[in-house]
C-alpha cells in the first residue's frame, strides 16, 4: 500500500499547468432498459479547438469550467473514463474534473443518475446502486458505438471514476461487491455520526427492509481496468470476498483528516478501514482537503449565499486549501494513474 500525506500550498499548483486546449464537450442524452424515459450526460474529449466556448456548472455560488462546446476531436487513440457524481449531485459540479481528464487526453464520459440527481432526487429508487452502473454501461455502449471514435479509444485503458456515492459506483463498476447486513449494523452502531446514514434515518430508510440480493450482487463490468475513486461511500463492514474481483489498478483518493474527514466516506483505519483490503491500491490523502471541496471552486459569495438560503456549507473550506489547487493535483493524479503526461 502506498500512503501519501499530500499539503497542498497555497498557488503551489494551479489549472495554468493544464493543457493549452480546453476540453471539446458535447450533451448527451440517451434511452436505457432500466430507467423510464432518457438519461442525460456529457461527453468530453481532447480537442484541437472550435466550437463555441461555455462554462459549465456557472452560476451565483461556483465558478464554471470552460470548455469547447462542439469543437474538434483530436486524433487518438485515448483512454476512456467514466464518471459518477455524488449523492444528490450532477454532471457539472465534477466538470473540473471531466474537462480536466480530457485536456490531460482522455475521452470522457459523465452521466445525470436518474433519482440521485440535483433536480431528481428519490433517495429509495437512488439507493439501488446497480443501477448507476448500468447508466455508465449504456453511455460506454453508445461511446463504442460512435463513428468518430472508431479506432480512437484505448480500451485497453477504461477507468471508472467517482465521487462519494459515485466513488462507489466506480469500486462496483470495477469489482467490489457490497455487505448490505454490514452497512446497516454500521449505521446502527453510529447512527448520527455519519451523514449518510443521517439522511437514510429521517428519509424513514431502513436499510434492513432492502433487497439484499441486489445490493450485494456483483456489477463488474469486464471492459473496466481501473478505478478512481475520490471519498467513495458504502464501504463499510466489507471483507476481503467482497474485492475478489476488483481490478488491479485502483487510486483511493480521501479528502482531509480529524474533524474534516467525513465518516461517512473514510476509508482509513480510523473509519471503514477499507485500505486493510486493498494492500496494492495507491492511496492519497489531501490535507487541508474536506468532502466538498471536490465540488466546483466557489465565488467569493457562495459562501454567504448557500448560508441565507439554509443550504449545505459546501463553499466552507477549511484553512490554507486552495481548492483549484486540490482540484488540479487529483486531475494530475487521476491522469498519472491512466499514464497520461502531467
Amino acid at each position: 500500500m502506498k500512503n501519501i500525506a499530500l499539503s497542498i500550498a497555497l498557488g503551489l499548483i494551479t489549472t495554468s499547468a493544464m493543457a493549452d486546449e480546453m476540453a471539446g464537450y458535447e450533451q448527451k442524452s440517451f434511452p436505457v432498459a432500466h430507467h423510464d424515459g432518457l438519461v442525460s450526460g456529457a461527453l468530453w474529449y481532447p480537442s484541437t479547438g472550435g466550437g463555441s466556448e461555455q462554462r459549465i456548472g456557472e452560476n451565483g455560488v461556483f465558478i464554471g469550467t470552460p470548455v469547447q462546446d462542439g469543437g474538434d476531436i483530436a486524433e487518438g487513440p485515448f483512454p476512456v473514463v467514466l464518471v459518477s457524481h455524488g449523492l444528490g449531485g450532477n454532471i457539472r459540479t465534477l466538470s473540473w474534473l471531466t474537462a480536466g481528464l480530457a485536456e490531460k487526453g482522455a475521452v470522457v464520459i459523465s452521466v445525470d443518475h436518474p433519482n440521485s440527481t440535483t433536480s431528481d432526487f428519490d433517495l429509495l429508487k437512488g439507493l439501488e446502486h446497480r443501477t448507476r452502473v448500468q447508466d455508465l454501461q449504456a453511455a460506454l455502449d453508445k461511446l463504442e458505438a460512435d463513428p468518430r471514435f472508431a479506432g480512437q479509444l484505448d480500451m485497453t485503458r477504461v477507468m471508472a471514476a467517482g465521487f462519494s456515492y459515485g466513488g462507489w459506483t466506480a469500486l462496483s463498476m470495477g469489482g467490489v461487491t457490497g455487505d448490505l447486513e454490514e452497512y446497516a449494523a454500521h449505521c446502527d452502531t453510529v447512527g448520527t455520526a455519519s451523514s449518510h446514514c443521517t439522511d437514510l434515518a429521517e428519509g424513514g430508510i431502513d436499510l434492513h427492509s432492502l433487497d439484499a440480493d441486489a445490493w450485494n450482487a456483483s456489477y463488474k463490468d469486464a471492459r473496466v481496468t481501473l478505478v478512481a475513486a475520490i471519498d467513495p461511500a458504502l464501504h463499510y463492514g466489507l471483507t476481503s470476498e467482497n474485492v475478489t474481483g476488483l481490478v488491479d489498478n485502483v487510486l483511493l483518493i480521501g479528502m482531509g483528516e480529524g474533524p474534516d474527514r467525513l465518516l461517512a466516506t473514510d476509508f482509513s483505519p480510523k473509519g471503514s478501514n477499507f485500505t486493510a483490503l486493498l494492500l496494492d491500491a495507491q492511496i492519497e490523502t489531501f490535507v487541508p482537503g474536506s468532502h466538498f471541496a471536490a465540488l466546483l471552486t466557489c465565488k467569493p459569495m457562495g459562501a454567504a449565499i448557500l448560508k441565507e438560503e439554509g443550504d449545505d456549507p459546501v463553499c466552507d473550506d477549511p484553512e490554507g486549501m486552495d481548492r483549484s489547487a486540490l482540484h488540479a493535483q487529483i486531475v494530475n493524479s487521476i491522469a498519472m494513474q491512466l499514464g497520461l503526461p502531467n
